[in-house]
This record gives structure tokens, C-alpha cells and sequence, in this order.
């Protein structure tokens, strides 16, 4: 099998065990709580309770991608070594990390010249993105060559389909997504929006639900509407939550019931707390394969 790297960000929302299972590299995001600064290390410094609990006692957070200095030092490491990289960022659509990671490329590629750097815009983030990974280390341990990984993701990256629900507005308001009308009226009456990953890496609301049961209704609808081979479905699923692992868990219930020759049974990971910072708790996420996204 050919000797190269897949990474991506810390954005993927993984662990760091699954990251080693599937041998997986990663580069840190960071984050602030008030003004002390912390990285998105997998949640290995700071518990996922401990993150969103500091939020609602009131704590600010906000989010520093990774420069282009720090991409240009952890490429570098694996470029001399003679190692190729394919390195997926967190969509375009949410962080501008892509633009530092092919600054990056760019310099050491025209400094290496016995192997190579690739970036490539996820398009997704969250659930979606660990599950794309997923996928790319499946397809290396099965024999594609570096070239043959980098065609296949190009072609294949639209059909990963990343839908997210919230069962709680609170941070949507305070981050600024939600105006504080539409979010108090959202509030009172027990709103739960529906939302997707489009084509261009955004997040767009698709449907606003009233109440947990209707929200994960529509998303499952929604799920099963486009999802590849329907009921026969043999791909991954993976789902991250945001401190509510009871709505994960029902979700990941509902899909496994569906969709019964799924290779293994559903991942559910925590959502980390550089999307936790934006979403606040009470988020669900899904990652499946589907027809290709739509703007």
C-alpha cells in the first residue's frame, strides 16, 4: 500500500482514539472562553460538560482558525519524510482555514520536490467531516494510490450530506445567526430549526419544526429523501452532539432501524468546541451519503 498522509482539522469532531484507529493526522483550531485561550484538542484539556457548561454560566467564546505558519510547520513534518498529504479542511463555507492551508501548500510545494501537499475544501464540518475521513482511510487501506484518493475525493465530495437540528436557540441569538425577535418568538414557541450543509459549504436553514419529535421527524424525512440506495443504504453514518447525547442516541435509533445494512453500527461523537463555540448545546448533526448537495 502506498506511504502517504490523510489529515484534516479538529474540526472533524472525532476523537482522538478513532483519529489513531484509522491513522488519521490532525491540526488544532482554537478557542476562547472569555479571554483565555485553549485549544480544540479533542476535548482531551477540557470535558465536553465543562465546555458548554462555562457557556451557559455566561463565558464568551469565540474561535481562531489555524495560520498559515502553523499549516507551513505541521506540512513540513510530513514532507520531509518524503510523505505525500491530502489535507481536508472545515468547509469554506463557515472558516476561511482553506486559504491558510493552500498558502501553505503552496510554499512548501515549490520547496519539495519529491512529494507533495494537496488541500482540499471539505465542503461540511462536524459529523459530515469525520464521516468523509472515515471513507479516506477505508479507500487507502483498500489500495488507492495517493493520486487515485485525491480523483476520487474531488468527484465524490458533494454527495456527503451533513444535516444539523437545535433544540435550543440560545446561542444562535447571542452568536447573532437568530435575531433576537425571531429568536424570542423562536423560543416561546419551542421552535427547533432544521438546517443543512449546501453546496458551497454554507449553512442553510431548511424547516422550522415545533418541538424535539417534529425537529427529528423532518430531519429523518429529509435523510431518507436523499440518502444513496434508500432502505438498502450500506454506507456510514455518523452523528455528533452538543451535550444532549439522549437526541443523538434516539436519532441513531431511528436511522439504524431504517437503514438495517449499514457497515457498522452508528458513530456518535461530541461536537468540539470550535462548532460547540457557534452552536451552543442541545445541536444534532448527521453525516450520511447521499444524492449531491444543492445550493
Amino acid at each position: 500500500m502506498e506511504d502517504y498522509i490523510i489529515s484534516c482539522c479538529s474540526t472533524a469532531d472525532v476523537t482522538e482514539e478513532f483519529l489513531k484507529e484509522k491513522n488519521i493526522e490532525h491540526i488544532c483550531f482554537h478557542y476562547y472562553l472569555d479571554d483565555k485561550v485553549y485549544v480544540d484538542d479533542l476535548f482531551k484539556s477540557m470535558s465536553p460538560e465543562a465546555f458548554y457548561q462555562a457557556m451557559v454560566d455566561g463565558a464568551m467564546t469565540k474561535t481562531s482558525q489555524v495560520n498559515a505558519d502553523e499549516f507551513t510547520e505541521y506540512f513540513r513534518g510530513f514532507l520531509s519524510q518524503g510523505k505525500n498529504v491530502i489535507h481536508l479542511t472545515l468547509a469554506s463555507g463557515i472558516s476561511g482555514v482553506v486559504n491558510s492551508a493552500r498558502i501553505a501548500a503552496d510554499e512548501l510545494n515549490s520547496e519539495f520536490t519529491d512529494c507533495k501537499v494537496v488541500v482540499i475544501d471539505s465542503l461540511t464540518a462536524s459529523a459530515g467531516y469525520g464521516l468523509l475521513m472515515d471513507k479516506l482511510s477505508t479507500l487507502r487501506s483498500e489500495g488507492y494510490s495517493f493520486d487515485e484518493l485525491v480523483k476520487w475525493t474531488n468527484d465524490n465530495i458533494q454527495k456527503q450530506n451533513t444535516w444539523f437540528f437545535t433544540t435550543d436557540l440560545t446561542f444562535f441569538i447571542r452568536g447573532g445567526r437568530v435575531s433576537k425577535i425571531s429568536g424570542w418568538f423562536g423560543t416561546a414557541l419551542n421552535i427547533c430549526p432544521l438546517l443543512n450543509v449546501n453546496d458551497e459549504g454554507k449553512l442553510i436553514p431548511r424547516q422550522k419544526c415545533r418541538g424535539k419529535k417534529l425537529v427529528k421527524k423532518a430531519c429523518l424525512d429529509a435523510i431518507k429523501e436523499r440518502i444513496v440506495d434508500g432502505a438498502d443504504y450500506s454506507e456510514n453514518i455518523f452523528i455528533t452532539h452538543s451535550v444532549c447525547y439522549e437526541d443523538a442516541r434516539d436519532m441513531a435509533d431511528m436511522l439504524e432501524a431504517e437503514f438495517p445494512k449499514m457497515k457498522e453500527k452508528i458513530r456518535i461523537f461530541d461536537i468540539g468546541p470550535t462548532i460547540g463555540a457557534h452552536t451552543g448545546p442541545g445541536t444534532v448533526a448527521i453525516g450520511f451519503w447521499g444524492r449531491e448537495k444543492e445550493r
